[in-house]
């Protein structure tokens, strides 16, 4: 065989591979057998290794190539990958259909007609193609940054390395009569197309995965998601290649001119991506609700998990105009499932103690796997609600969990019992140490008095590096605990003089990740008087309050000093508490006890020698002064947060609450009881447009 005959062989061998591709995965169609495709793609990778000077990125045999990465790069998508609003029931969605309605003409409410989609458990990708050749993966990330996968995305054999020749596009274009955006396609294909979809990973390959990790003496993996998930984010390829993933593609994000959500699929099949067979246009409301209905009672059957379906308004432009709420469309639902519920016992009941000493009394369960995830324990929130559910260790009883929230005892099956169910008794002392537990007037929970309780300290660390404290990259509660067990810090201004040699002993430290650490604690050295008093823990005091004590703290200067505002607060007495917005008597007294607590005052000089906290600065515009306002649904431009910080900055108050205090309620999507209660006390309510005016 010539170099110019062996160039032409390969040409067509790839071809021919990428047709039975196309016919396999996206039509669901096999024309020859496995082996024989098996023996192409074999004749093919052996002419490649002979003339390398022919191997191209979109050849099959490029699925699987190359070194390990070191990390993942980051990837800036086209346009923020969004998020869908979650409704579970029929009223639910019926509502969400009513508001939308509002927002659009009489003769575009009559229009409206629904494309409905399966919601695949899986991972969202972006995929960019270039002059018809795969480019760029990624994953969501944050929505407008993700992570370049595109060498495991590679592996998966449903998505294509290029897309089909035009001439076989443009065939199938005029057989559906969709041949009028000929013109718009080819122009794109030769520069960019970006689609977007799922990654998952079938029933059938999750058994095979858990059947060798249990050949392996390995534990099982929980759920398909979470196998698919980690898989794309392997740095090796030939891992993700093991795992046999699936895909499918459900968005169009480059612009051909379409007119409906349906068209996007129809030329996403043609273009030779996979899409899911089993979605559907629905005319109208009762249609979606029957094909909702329908994959409930079947979704047994399907080969993948799914966990609802996906509504989205078809037509383009009406789906346009209802724009953006938040992270999410307006024009489309998540439409799930109903909450997922089996039947499992209770083996034992245990008590945890948190950071405030409350007492939480745990169900643990015999393991049960419901949607894909086992579950071993259970909230039971309080002893009251375990004697609402009359619930009983030993006792079968029917578990729920809907969406990803935390599992719940629905219902104790009474009937089931047998004689040997044993009544909890709630513990009358600590089981951390020992102290009589104590419940105030008026509370449901029992709480451990003991500020020194070595349990109620370990949640107190885990709070003060949370989120919204100090927020401590790499610290999380297994190392906060061992570093606790050793005995390494003993309050929280301790982790600030930790160092290398203090971590490197540690089981699964290494030189380069406790270095990592003690960067990351650094780094969180110069914190918010805000974020600061939240990460005290001062008992009753949420992120709001901090704000509103900083802000009435620092009333009368341009900017105050961070450690000048901590000072104050130690000094403000209980009476002048109650003046700051939202904060009654209870409060008061959580902080007034907090400083006046000698190991309090310990912490504070410690932590005053060891962090900055940043200069608070207030915006001189007294605009809102004397105003409350109450945010509640999801606004449209502005995050809620966001959203606060400016009425803060113009002088105005925020609160959690609706009251007869309250001057306005700003609603914006999905509201829910503080829209309600403020319609019963007459609270003026506007939308965002209106907020923005005001402060204009």
């Amino acid at each position: 065989m010539t170099k110019k005959e062996a160039h032409k062989r390969i040409e067509k061998l790839k071809s021919v591979i990428n047709h039975h591709r196309y016919l396999y995965h996206v039509l669901d169609r096999q024309e020859i057998s496995d082996e024989a495709l098996d023996n192409l793609k074999k004749e093919l990778f052996d002419l490649e290794q002979q003339y390398p000077e022919f191997i191209t990125t979109d050849s099959p045999t490029q699925r699987v190539g190359g070194k390990p990465l070191k990390e993942f790069k980051k990837v800036r998508h086209s346009g923020k990958m969004l998020s869908l609003n979650d409704v579970f029931t029929v009223q639910d969605f019926t509502d969400w259909q009513e508001r939308i309605s509002k927002l659009l003409t009489p003769k575009e409410k009559s229009e409206i007609d629904f494309y409905c989609e399966l919601k695949l458990d899986g991972l969202a990708i972006e995929l960019v193609y270039e002059k018809g050749v795969f480019k760029t993966g990624s994953t969501r990330g944050d929505g407008t940054m993700g992570e370049d996968i595109t060498q495991n995305l590679k592996t998966i054999e449903a998505i294509p390395l290029e897309l089909r020749p035009i001439e076989e596009i443009i065939t199938e274009l005029k057989k559906l009569g969709l041949d009028k955006f000929v013109g718009e396609i080819k122009k794109n294909i030769s520069r960019k197309i970006v689609v977007r979809g799922e990654v998952f990973l079938t029933k059938k390959e999750f058994e095979k995965i858990n059947k060798a990790q249990v050949g392996k003496g390995l534990p099982l993996y929980a759920n398909p998601r979470n196998i698919a998930a980690g898989s794309v984010r392997q740095l090796d390829p030939k891992i993700t290649a093991s795992r046999k993933l699936d895909s499918n593609i459900y968005d169009l994000i480059t612009d051909f001119g379409l007119a409906t959500h349906e068209e996007k699929h129809n030329i996403l099949k043609v273009l030779g991506f996979k899409i899911n067979i089993n979605n559907k246009y629905c005319a109208g409301i009762d249609e979606v609700i029957k094909f909702h209905k329908h994959w409930q009672e079947n979704r047994a059957k399907l080969p993948c998990e799914i966990d609802g379906i996906v509504v989205v308004i078809n037509k383009n432009r009406i789906f346009e105009k209802l724009g953006i709420v938040g992270k999410a469309p307006r024009g489309a639902i998540a439409f799930k499932f109903p909450l997922k519920q089996t039947t499992t016992q209770v083996e034992d009941i245990s008590v945890q103690v948190g950071r405030t000493g409350a007492i939480t009394p745990v169900a643990h369960l015999k393991p049960v796997n419901i949607g894909g995830v086992t579950i071993t324990r259970a909230t039971l929130h309080n002893e009251d609600e375990i004697k609402r559910l009359g619930l009983k260790i030993g006792d079968t009883i029917i578990i729920g969990r809907a969406g990803d929230v935390i599992p719940d005892v629905v219902k104790v099956l009474k009937d089931l019992r047998t004689g040997k169910e044993k009544e909890f008794k709630m513990p009358k002392f600590c089981p951390s140490c020992n102290s009589k537990l104590v419940k105030a007037e008026g509370e449901v929970l029992w709480r451990c008095p003991n500020t020194k309780c070595f349990a109620r300290q370990k949640k107190t660390f885990h709070h003060f590096v949370s989120r919204g404290a100090f927020d401590i990259d790499g610290l999380g509660p297994k190392i906060l605990d061992k570093l606790l067990d050793e005995g390494l810090v003993r309050d929280p201004a301790d982790i600030f003089e930790l160092k290398e040699g203090d971590l490197i002993p540690l089981e699964r430290f290494a030189e380069k990740s406790a270095a990592n650490l003690i960067k990351s604690i650094e780094n969180s050295k110069e914190i918010t008087a805000a974020r600061f008093i939240y990460a005290l823990g001062i008992r009753n005091v949420g992120e709001e309050t901090a704000i509103d004590l900083v802000n009435y703290l620092s009333r009368y200067d341009g900017i105050a000093s961070g450690w000048e505002i901590i000072e104050r607060l130690e000094k403000t007495n209980f009476g002048e508490l109650q003046k700051v917005e939202d904060i009654g008597p209870v409060v008061a007294e959580s902080i007034s006890d907090w400083f006046s607590d000698q190991r309090n005052k310990k912490l504070l000089e410690k932590l005053k020698i060891l962090i900055i906290i940043k200069k608070t600065e207030r915006n001189t515009s007294r605009k809102l002064e004397g105003l409350t306002f109450v945010f509640t649904g999801e606004l449209e431009t502005l995050s809620r947060d966001r959203a606060k910080e400016m009425v803060r900055e113009a002088g105005g108050n925020v609160s959690e609450s609706v009251s007869v205090k309250t001057n306005f309620v700003v609603a914006g999507f999905g509201t829910g009881s503080k829209f309600e209660l403020a319609q019963k006390l007459g609270v003026k309510i506007i939308d965002e447009k209106e907020f923005l005016k005001i402060l204009k």
